[in-house]
């Protein structure tokens, strides 16, 4: 079997699929994008293409080593998520060929379900509480909101006050049993950091993610003993090798890499088991389209140490197009009393409705996160 192509899409709302095609008429499909970078990541995922073109798909893990290795640059977002959704693709076309799941390939499931969550609120923190109740009475059992609009190194109490409140009217609503994630999205920094975490201690959050950037891993042992709430970070790092300093500075408790940014299935997967021999859970990041919360899914089944998925469905960023809209069999995503069972087709288990993507590739997007700046004019952290 011989790769003959790879075919780029810039689909709405904000996201980025590769179809690699072989000459025995198998294709897989990944999902390659950095949100707000997909033209960028669609011509590396090009430059790419000049190495793969012609090679046998299955031989995944060395194509790999010569994506990453062999450009002499490596790492960052750009290259790490156009090698992830190649990698995605190549173990789609391995399952098809095979006639079996992905996750078969790995070592087998060790879960038919797992535990998802939903987002309530958008960038800005509001009405989040009535959004709450719409999600548990749609059947989640587990919630994330962001925690704060723009905050600057020390701010004013007020910011920690509203906090308080908007975390308040979630409990409020939905009661004590629904787990609640709370997403500092990076947007603090440690000094307020210190104080909204102690301040937010009696919430019995599920967990709170990226308190401050992973750039400062420093600063988490100090801030983890703050809180009991545990720690939550990943999305922002790319590889193995970025994990390896998360692991060795200690005080974080759930990881959460991306599977379309972290070198796809085979980087996450060494990724995630790093992460079981330091007793730290998996909760992999995915506010993208079907392509990429199928690769997550073949990760979840077989990946121990996995405890909840995150997915898109009704996100606020689906404006214009939504996570089922892109699959010819919407029920293959059959989530049920909070969980979400895995797909169990040959592949990533998804089949792509190709005229719908050829279709909305034609209007395309160009989606770029909002700029935004504190009240004395310098731009703060979105």
């Amino acid at each position: 079997m011989k790769i003959t192509r790879l075919t780029t899409f810039l689909v709405p709302p904000r996201w980025l699929f590769v179809r690699i095609d072989t000459d025995e008429g198998i294709s897989g499909w990944g999902e390659p994008v950095v949100e707000g970078r997909a033209h960028t990541v669609a011509a590396a995922v090009d430059e790419l293409s000049d190495y793969l073109v012609g090679k046998d798909p299955r031989h995944i893990e060395d194509h790999w080593n010569v994506m990453y290795r062999g450009g002499f640059y490596r790492g960052g977002p750009i290259l790490m998520s156009a090698i992830a959704g190649i990698d995605q693709a190549l173990w789609d076309i391995k399952g098809k060929h095979l006639g079996v799941p992905v996750h078969a390939l790995l070592g087998g499931p060790v879960r038919d379900r797992i535990r998802v969550y939903s987002w309530i609120g958008g960038d800005r923190p509001s009405d989040t509480a009535k959004a709450a109740k719409e999600a548990v009475a749609r059947g989640f059992t587990a919630v994330k909101m962001n925690a704060t609009e723009e905050m600057h190194f020390v701010d004013t109490h007020a910011k920690v006050q509203r906090v308080l409140e908007n975390v308040q009217a979630v409990r409020d609503a939905v009661g004590p049993d629904i787990g609640l994630g709370l997403d500092f999205h990076g947007r603090v920094h440690k000094p307020m950091a210190k104080v909204l975490m102690r301040e937010l201690a009696p919430f019995k959050l599920m967990f709170i993610e990226e308190p401050v950037l992973s750039d400062h891993l420093e600063c988490i042992p100090e801030l983890a003993s703050i809180s009991p709430a545990p720690i939550a970070l990943g999305e922002r790092l790319y590889s193995r090798y970025d994990f390896k300093r998360v692991f060795a500075t200690g005080g974080v408790d759930i990881i959460q890499p991306d599977p379309s940014h972290a070198g796809g299935i085979t980087e996450t997967h060494k990724i995630a088991m790093m992460a079981e021999a330091y007793d730290v859970a998996l909760a992999l990041h995915c506010p993208l389209g079907p392509i990429a919360l199928a690769a997550n899914l073949q990760l979840d089944a077989m990946c121990h140490n996995a405890f909840i998925q995150e997915q898109s469905l009704g996100i606020h960023y689906n404006a214009t197009n939504d996570l089922l809209d892109y699959i010819t069999d919407r029920s293959v995503f059959a989530y049920e009393n909070g969980y979400v069972s895995m797909p169990d087709g040959p592949g990533l288990g998804v089949e792509v409705n190709e005229a719908y993507v050829a279709e909305r590739a034609a209007v395309g997007h160009r989606w770029r996160n909002p700029v935004w700046r504190h009240d004395d004019g310098s731009v703060a952290e979105w």
